[in-house]
């Protein structure tokens, strides 16, 4: 087994082991920037749109999120596949970053347009289209991490610099959407029938810069490791089935992917909620309360291939999975105890717990994805980026839906007033702890016991590429 001394000695000799400048990866990360200035607006904030705003009741509302990623389930295999058998102009998977760019800007838009206000077919088309592009785009670009490079090193940095890219653009959501729609708002609320125009102007505002992202990833990434036309040539949606059934390290991720995107889901449609009704914040409060949840990021992520070495990737994943169930625990207290409950500051603290958990865990998770790609190439020789991208997009937005229809479940069965812009009922105020806090940390629970069972150390993955290298001068 070749140590990391060797793979770098044969860096130079080894066509897939590329070293990447840190323009090129900062550029690969502005994709998810790109698209979580979409992806976290709509996670959010969303629903407290639909429900505040737009006028749907929570009910009609968390059945439509279980409906799109329904549909997602069926259109992203159909993506994965159509992505790893065609070769664009522009390249394989980069190409999709323009093609769906300009339309994906388009409907993000008009999810939130009020021009229909209440009605539920408009709802229905705007968010499915956006969704729709949405995967035209992150599926084939989850497929372009595994085709910039082989080298395990490499893409855990890539991973890291993604990452805190990623948590950039959720931060300039979390912090700047509240302040920008408030601000824009002739009432100075986010939450009421008011703050409609607000809402899509801000939207505006965002879908561009991320275009504009999304040009920039486009002109930085260079393709290197990807299947030639006759090996794609009989790339088919089955395969996706096919790869999931005998892929375990695939399988245990996509479960992985299930838990860590409901709890995610989950915790980031309540967080607004929770502000507003139980801690009675204002714009800007509800502002730093979503930005905690970014904030950790940029000191943590940049730790993560420091921290790997030390204690390991399963060692990472339960350190980090027990801070967030700790943070969780904490803000449930807090939040049941009335005088601690009015020292906000206790809320942020631990918030920035919980999110210190969760970002570090949920965020190290892509980096395995371009292992198991490895992996299954390396057991059957097929190197479907793009199906594999397909099978975890397929199982993240599964995660999604359960995040998506539980928040307008339990919001109806705990009888919210979407009217009522100041205050709940105190049953009301507890299922809305529930959504930010119980089932949250339930779901990293069983998110710590699934990612218990991924064998693929660092050192086995290296030999598979190694092999896989030899294989190929052969």
């Amino acid at each position: 087994m070749q140590n990391e001394t060797d793979i770098r000695l044969s860096d130079h000799e080894a066509k897939g082991f590329y070293k990447l400048s840190w323009v090129q990866r900062i550029g690969f990360g502005s994709g998810d920037l790109a698209q979580n200035l979409i992806y976290q607006t709509i996670s959010m904030y969303l629903l407290l749109f639909y429900t505040n705003v737009y006028g749907l009741n929570p009910t009609s509302a968390a059945f439509m999120f279980l409906l799109v990623r329904i549909v997602d389930v069926i259109w992203d295999p159909v993506v994965g596949a159509f992505a790893d058998k065609h070769n664009p102009r522009f390249g394989k998977y980069r190409s999709y970053l323009l093609l769906a760019g300009v339309p994906l800007t388009g409907f993000a838009i008009l999810c939130f347009w009020d021009g229909f206000s209440g009605s539920l077919a408009y709802a229905y088309f705007t968010y499915v289209g956006m969704s729709m592009l949405y995967t035209l785009i992150n599926v084939p670009y989850g497929a372009l991490n595994a085709s910039l490079t082989r080298d395990t090193n490499e893409i855990t940095v890539l991973t890291s610099v993604r990452m805190f890219m990623a948590n950039l653009g959720g931060l300039a959501v979390a912090y700047g959407i509240p302040v920008l729609v408030a601000n824009l708002s002739p009432n100075g609320k986010m939450n009421s029938v008011e703050s409609a125009g607000a809402w899509f102007t801000t939207m505006c505002i965002y879908a561009v810069i991320g275009l504009l992202l999304l040009i920039f990833c486009f002109s930085q990434t260079k393709e290197r490791v990807v299947m030639d036309k006759a090996e794609t040539a009989n790339v088919k949606v089955s395969d996706l089935w096919v790869e999931f059934r005998r892929n375990r390290p695939l399988r245990i991720l996509a479960f992985f992917f299930i838990t860590a995107f409901a709890m995610m889901s989950v915790g980031n449609a309540a967080g607004s909620y929770y502000m507003i009704y139980n801690v009675h914040a204002d714009a800007s409060q509800v502002a730093n309360f979503m930005a905690l949840g970014s904030i950790p990021a940029f000191i943590f992520m940049p730790m993560v291939p420091a921290i790997k070495r030390k204690v390991g990737k399963r060692g990472m994943f339960n350190i980090f999975l027990s801070v967030a169930i700790v943070g969780m625990a904490l803000l449930y207290v807090i939040s049941v105890v009335p005088v601690l409950r009015s020292q906000i500051w206790l809320v942020y603290v631990a918030q920035f717990i919980k999110s210190t958990g969760v970002i570090v865990a949920t965020g190290y998770m892509w980096a395995l994805v371009p292992e198991v790609i490895s992996y299954g190439e390396y057991k059957h020789g097929k190197r479907i980026s793009g199906i594999v991208n397909a099978l975890t997009g397929i199982f993240y937005k599964a995660g999604m839906a359960l995040g998506g229809v539980v928040p307008g479940l339990v919001l109806s069965f705990v009888g919210f007033d979407q009217t009522n812009e100041v205050s709940q009922s105190p049953f009301a105020e507890q299922g809305i702890l529930w959504l930010v806090a119980v089932i949250p940390a339930l779901l990293l629970g069983l998110a710590m016991f699934i990612i218990s069972k991924y064998e693929l150390s660092d050192e086995v993955v290296d030999k598979i590429n190694m092999e896989i290298e030899k294989r190929s001068k052969n």
